[in-house]
């Protein structure tokens, strides 16, 4: 498998013999190179040493030698900087494409990491590697923590600057819009963000002071104003959203795309938009509070929101329910907390080069609790020590981008497992 035969190469796992070409050169591998994910050469700046002569240049990695030619590359200027074609079956010569002849290095992945591959993904407990996760050395597991920590920080701040395109760069709608995703806690949180890009921010500023308005304008544009019926609150929202709508040109979204099912009525999107819907009203210019504020409790105090009083015997349109204030909950706001205010300030630190933003976003995440969630326990049970958020992220990112996906042989637990005997 070719995917084997490139783990084989990126960790030096070669034959106790003198290496050789398949005409009978030796080589000395000083360097196999960086790995490269996108189209181009698989091994950029490797250095070898071929029968005594030093080159640099890159590295291609086929089964066999004939996919050099299946695959065109006899024919790219592209791989004319290849200096050795990776091979396990060699059935012909390859060349670049000025007709210059490429040497070739036969390996064969071994035995016991062949089978080792194998079982993990014939395995159907989760995760694949428990049974070496226990023995693992610390240093190797906290290494590999803090990679997927700083992974899951770029993979968040390149979702930020997608969002920033969209509002022309406007930090704090983008702030706004990163919150209402996360309001959706999951289930809600696709819609929540096609809600949010339905918002008119600058048509909204105009009547910010005004709760009513603002709730008028959130509750429509989610589609949630489209019955003709209902109770006498729901009835003067409905008409002011239809004048604003009408003001602004406003299109609202497509209500079937808010999920209700196995939510607890304090998560329906109702609740969620009267909450966002007050914080919007009542606090201007969040984004900039929260780079401001002085400690994590400060921030918490910035985010807390509550409700009209018409949600406070409420839960969704014209079907009353027992008086009760709808804050969030502790668990809600450090959810809020790693997944908005953590990641937009290490963002918004990368834009501003304010390092101590960056290391402010890291220390929040120490300082918060784990998440409590079935990917968490399932790595906890196999031996991973989860203490705080950071660490319940770094598992997060682990699960999504490698365990998921089955890509072991880019996770530093899947080499440990590997190369076990």
């Amino acid at each position: 498998m070719e995917q084997l035969l490139h783990y084989v190469w990126k960790h030096k796992i070669f034959p106790l013999k003198e290496l050789r070409t398949t005409t009978g050169l030796p080589v000395e591998v000083i360097d196999t190179g960086l790995q490269n994910s996108n189209s181009g050469p698989d091994f950029f700046n490797a250095k070898l040493k071929i029968d005594g002569t030093l080159w640099v240049g890159n590295v291609e990695v086929h089964q066999s030698s004939s996919d050099w030619m299946r695959h065109g590359h006899n024919h790219d200027k592209t791989y004319d900087s290849v200096i050795m074609h990776i091979i396990t079956h060699a059935d012909c010569e390859v060349h670049r494409s000025t007709g210059e002849s490429i040497p070739q290095l036969q390996l064969v992945c071994p035995d016991h990491i062949q089978a080792n591959y194998e079982q993990l993904h014939r395995s159907e407990v989760k995760p694949y590697c428990y049974s070496i996760l226990s023995g693992l050395p610390k240093l190797a597991v906290h290494s590999w923590m803090s990679a997927l920590q700083s992974e899951r920080f770029e993979q968040k701040t390149a979702l930020i600057r997608q969002r920033l395109q969209r509002t022309n760069q406007h930090w704090e709608d983008t702030f706004f819009m990163t919150l209402a995703r996360n309001y959706g806690f999951g289930l809600n949180g696709d819609a929540f963000e096609t809600w949010a890009n339905l918002v008119s921010f600058r048509a909204l500023d105009k009547h910010r002071d005004n709760l009513f308005q603002v709730e008028a304008i959130f509750f429509g544009q989610a589609g949630l104003l489209t019955e003709e019926e209902g109770d006498e609150y729901y009835l003067s929202l409905r008409k002011e959203y239809l004048y604003l709508k009408h003001k602004f040109s406003l299109n609202e979204m497509d209500a079937s795309l808010w999920r209700f099912l196995r939510l607890r009525p304090g998560n329906f999107p109702h609740v969620r938009i009267a909450q966002l819907a007050y914080l919007y009203h009542s606090t201007c210019a969040l984004l900039s509070k929260v780079v401001e504020a002085a400690s994590m409790e400060q921030v918490k105090k910035l985010l807390l929101t509550q409700t009209s009083a018409y949600w406070e015997v409420h839960f969704i349109f014209s079907k009353p329910s027992p008086r009760r204030q709808k804050h969030l909950s502790e668990d809600s706001l450090n959810l809020i907390l790693i997944n908005t205010v953590v990641p937009f300030l290490y963002a918004y630190g990368l834009h501003k080069g304010d390092d101590k933003l960056c290391q402010r976003a890291g220390s929040y995440l120490e300082l918060l609790k784990a998440e409590n969630n079935h990917v968490i326990r399932l790595w906890q049970a196999a031996g991973i020590e989860v203490e705080s958020a950071a660490d319940s992220q770094a598992i997060l990112q682990l699960q999504k981008e490698y365990c998921d996906k089955k890509d072991c042989l880019r996770c530093r637990f899947g080499y440990e497992y590997l190369k076990h005997k």
